[in-house]
């Protein structure tokens, strides 16, 4: 592995190879500590990370604000790439999907302004609206992009149909899928957006700590409702994070360091996001771009766990429904 910086599809902009996924410094893993968020926006900047990923709605805007008092003069420096369309509740909660032309210029303007930023690096809605085309959608994003207002348009958990009819609207730089040894539907479309030119921002690429062995922490941390992290299925889970966790162990490395490793492997047109809370859980992920893997140790690791071996899915049922990516032709 190296740190050779990775495009973002045909038309898009160079990267480290790793981003920085902002949205647990607000929410959903229970507890956060601004400090130490801080400090590891601020590290992950002196390592040479240039993309910062976050959204409107991760902790209800708290996230952009986090980032831009993080930032400060720096901004110049970074690509930010933001999501927007989810719609919140004041008590928290998550209520659907707002994906109309009039809802992205409205969210933007309120994200530029959070953000302290004239432009948006890359936007992106984060889920389909089933009753907004996509090509509507993109339309808008390309009228700030005409307004200086955003630089580049992104997808995010939608399938390769999709894509390419929102590429035929404007350039599509990347989609963001998840990805990880435990999460392989990213396999059977690569070829097709590869074909269109469009570059993969992996998340998940720990499985939220499943094959790290971390465990939900509390009420708030979201990963208690989650099917791999639940009953029966969290027992069976520690058997195929325990075979990650031998491989480690020979290797002299984390079970974090070769699931990222892996994931750097599958091609250059892909770019972890790694959603890194602390310094200490960053330092280790930035280790992974030195581990030298040979193909025998790759395939071990892929065998280690596989989407078989992993019991439940990545979402809950109706989460599961929302993703474009999940639909089949």
């Amino acid at each position: 592995m190296s740190t050779t910086p990775r495009q973002l599809g045909r038309t898009g902009p160079t990267v480290f190879p790793l981003a920085l996924g902002c949205m647990g410094m607000s929410a959903m893993y229970g507890p956060t500590d601004e400090a130490e968020s801080i400090a590891t926006i601020h590290a992950a900047l002196d390592a040479g990370i240039t993309l910062f990923d976050t959204g409107d709605f991760y902790g209800i805007g708290h996230n952009e604000r986090l980032l831009s008092k993080a930032l400060g003069a720096r901004r110049k420096d970074v690509l930010l790439s933001v999501k927007f369309g989810a719609l919140r509740a004041p008590g928290g909660g998550w209520t659907g999907v707002d994906n109309r032309p009039v809802a992205v210029k409205n969210a933007l303007a309120y994200s530029l302004d959070r953000l302290g930023s004239e432009y948006v690096d890359i936007y992106r809605p984060g889920r389909l609206d089933p009753a907004v085309p996509i090509e509507d959608t993109v339309g808008a994003i390309a009228e700030m992009v005409k307004a200086g207002f955003v630089r580049h348009i992104g997808l995010s958990e939608v399938n390769p149909e999709t894509v390419k009819r929102a590429q035929a609207v404007h350039p599509i730089v990347d989609v963001q899928l998840e990805y990880s040894l435990a999460s392989r539907g990213l396999d059977a479309q690569l070829p097709a957006l590869r074909a269109l030119g469009v570059g993969v921002t992996a998340y998940g690429v720990l499985s939220r700590g499943l094959l790290t062995g971390s465990k939900p922490n509390g009420p708030t941390d979201y990963r208690a409702y989650l099917p791999r992290f639940s009953g029966e299925n969290a027992a069976t889970n520690q058997k195929a994070q325990r075979s990650l966790a031998e491989l480690a162990a020979a290797r002299k490395a984390s079970p974090a360091q070769l699931a990222i490793a892996w994931v750097l492997s599958r091609g250059t047109d892909l770019v972890p996001v790694i959603g890194a809370r602390t310094r200490v859980q960053l330092t280790e992920a930035l280790g992974a771009l030195s581990l030298e893997l040979s193909p025998a140790e790759l395939l071990a690791i892929e065998q280690a766990v596989t989407p078989e071996t992993v019991a439940g899915t990545r979402y809950d049922a109706a989460q599961m429904k929302m993703l474009d990516s999940e639909r089949r032709a």
